[in-house]
């Protein structure tokens, strides 16, 4: 229990550590979930060792900002040059109604970040934003499937990855809630070691089993194309992709799509992606204390009974009598 305890613990006692500050600009039907990933991330780091980091939420206005939720928030202050130098992260968080719209301040205004050696973040379609205003020109970066074509019409020296997170140097960028929590852990992580996001994982209950997860297409051997809308599909289990939608992200059409799925898989795109939401309800039901109704909503299941008749014919039996094996 030593070393675990010691995971609480200020590292260099009497030494003041150098606190980061954090901002995090909301934009219009931003994503609440996205966003409390990422800051509660933060907040519990300094739970664990007071003083690290800092942080301000900010508006393009000083009015209020509704989130895709359609709570309503009151940002800090509102957004300028003067005080994103202040800052060492600036987060701009978009989300799934987030207009891909910016003006010619905003885009200054990113700029003059990038010069600042401000690190910037993308929420959701947050990068949508960044590539917009060209700082993303020669990185990697991970956006909301919905709008990979918008960034990569318009940021064609960036590589737009189907990954749920991108850390690349001082770009971070997530397409989704869980993508903002992984990303802000290995941001910390790059900062302040293991030792605190271990520690950052067992408050947040995020164990091994829950948060970490075999990547499907990282195990099975299939061409590029179909590669890529694996990856979709597993970065998409809460809010499934429509098959047009995953054969236009792989440039193929819905019959060729099918048909790589058929020679290569033995099964069909539907059923490919059924049996990764099943499965992944499985692993939550298994090894979390989430809740049935939780674990169908993070699944992208329409209702308890949808669920549990795509369950029981999956597994043989209902998910109420799955067993529990966290601890």
């Amino acid at each position: 229990m030593k070393g675990k305890n010691l995971r609480y613990l200020n590292e260099n006692p009497g030494q003041v550590p150098r606190m980061v500050r954090a901002g995090f600009l909301l934009l219009e039907h931003f994503s609440l979930p996205a966003f409390t990933q990422a800051l509660d991330t933060i907040i519990t780091a300094n739970l664990l060792r007071p003083g690290l980091f800092a942080s301000r939420t900010f508006g393009l206005t000083e009015a209020e900002v509704i989130s895709d939720l359609g709570l309503v928030i009151r940002p800090d202050a509102r957004i300028d040059c003067s005080v994103t130098q202040d800052l060492e992260l600036l987060v701009i968080c978009g989300g799934y109604r987030t207009a891909l719209k910016a003006d010619d301040a905003f885009i200054h205004l990113l700029q003059a970040a990038a010069q600042q050696g401000v690190s910037l973040a993308g929420l959701w379609n947050g990068a949508w934003f960044l590539g917009k205003a060209g700082v993303l020109d020669g990185y990697r970066c991970a956006i909301h499937p919905e709008h990979r074509p918008a960034l990569t019409e318009i940021a064609k020296a960036s590589h737009v990855s189907s990954e749920p997170y991108v850390i690349d140097r001082d770009r971070l960028t997530a397409s989704s809630p869980s993508g903002a929590f992984h990303m802000a852990l290995d941001w910390i992580k790059g900062l302040h070691g293991k030792a605190l996001v271990e520690g950052i994982e067992d408050i947040l209950a995020f164990e091994e089993s829950r948060y970490r997860r075999i990547k499907p297409a990282e195990n099975i051997c299939v061409s590029a194309p179909l590669r890529e809308v694996v990856r979709l599909m597993d970065a998409n289990l809460e809010e499934p992709l429509a098959l047009e939608q995953l054969a236009g992200y792989a440039g193929r059409s819905r019959r060729q799509l099918e048909r790589l799925f058929r020679e290569q898989l033995g099964t069909t795109p539907q059923r490919y992606y059924l049996e990764l939401r099943i499965t992944e309800a499985r692993r939550l039901l298994q090894h979390t204390e989430l809740s049935q109704v939780d674990v169908l909503v993070a699944c992208g299941f329409v209702s308890p009974s949808h669920f549990s008749k795509c369950y029981s014919a999956y597994f043989g039996y209902r998910p109420s009598k799955e067993i529990r094996l966290i601890k």
